[in-house]
């Protein structure tokens, strides 16, 4: 029995130090994200349970800080999370800034030219946001926003996804889902796609717009998984990231997204 425990704790020890050899700082978790996207990342100004500090007055928190907060405590590593523009995390990933990007971004194949994704941490599905007043919000298909103008975040899949509906007015791209908000809010754009749990705490902080969803057929055809991403070549750290999700079941990842859900700030516009 002894040699057995003995055996389990040497295993653990040369786990930690494969994981602290595949990141950019030893004995670091560096993680990168745009802490304005919640559900998912956020900013705050008190510290709380859940919230990790990003500089000396504020602090991040959401579904994608208590997931790297996981990680770094199975890998034995302290964790640090960086705020970046969404734009800049694959090169601040490939240029050794930060050692992962947690930040619901979706594995597609022009992202997996440049950086290496594990598999899927959460799943959601694609809707779109738009005014409660307006007789879109009781439609049941995307097609039925032809000819109506359409909004999504510059450089992802909400973005993408808007070319489906047919003869639609595609909106220039904006850069944070709150200038988003305040774009449907005066009216400019008639609807902003988002993913479910986003447009959740949209709609909760903005009595005057409703969620649109769609059944499977009549919908959006997208990937609204999201992954975590690491460099390229570095199969080690990711390894060790999948082997520590792999111990997060769906229940579970379902209950921290709710509680990020409850907790998040207001997405106004």
């Amino acid at each position: 029995m002894k040699k057995l425990i003995m055996l389990l704790l040497m295993c653990c020890m040369a786990f930690t130090a494969f994981a602290k050899g595949a990141t950019s700082k030893n004995g670091k978790f560096i993680v990168g994200m745009e802490c304005n996207y919640a559900p998912f990342n956020w900013t705050q100004l008190s510290k709380t349970d859940t919230s990790v500090a990003v500089s000396s007055v504020d602090f991040a928190d959401g579904y994608d800080v208590v997931i790297a907060s996981y990680i770094a405590k199975e890998l034995g590593l302290e964790l640090e999370i960086k705020k970046i523009a969404w734009e800049g995390l694959i090169p601040a990933l490939e240029s050794g800034e930060i050692d992962a990007i947690i930040a619901g971004m979706t594995n597609t194949p022009e992202r997996a030219k440049s950086v290496a994704f594990t598999d899927p941490y959460y799943e959601s599905e694609m809707v779109i946001v738009v005014r409660k007043d307006d007789t879109l919000a009781n439609v049941s298909s995307i097609q039925e926003f032809s000819g109506k103008a359409l909004l999504g975040q510059m450089n992802t899949l909400y973005d993408e996804v808007i070319d489906q509906v047919k003869d639609v007015k595609h909106a220039t791209p904006q850069q944070t889902y709150p200038r988003m908000v305040l774009s449907l809010q005066e009216k400019e754009v008639d609807g902003i796609i988002g993913e479910l749990p986003v447009a959740r705490g949209v709609v909760a902080a903005n009595k005057d717009l409703v969620i649109v969803q769609f059944a499977k057929d009549k919908g959006f055809v997208a990937d609204t998984t999201v992954s975590i991403a690491v460099k390229l070549n570095n199969k080690a750290l990711k390894d060790a990231i999948q082997d520590v999700l792999n111990k997060i079941n769906n229940d579970k990842r379902n209950q921290l997204m709710q509680e990020a859900t409850e907790r998040q700030p207001a997405v106004e516009g």
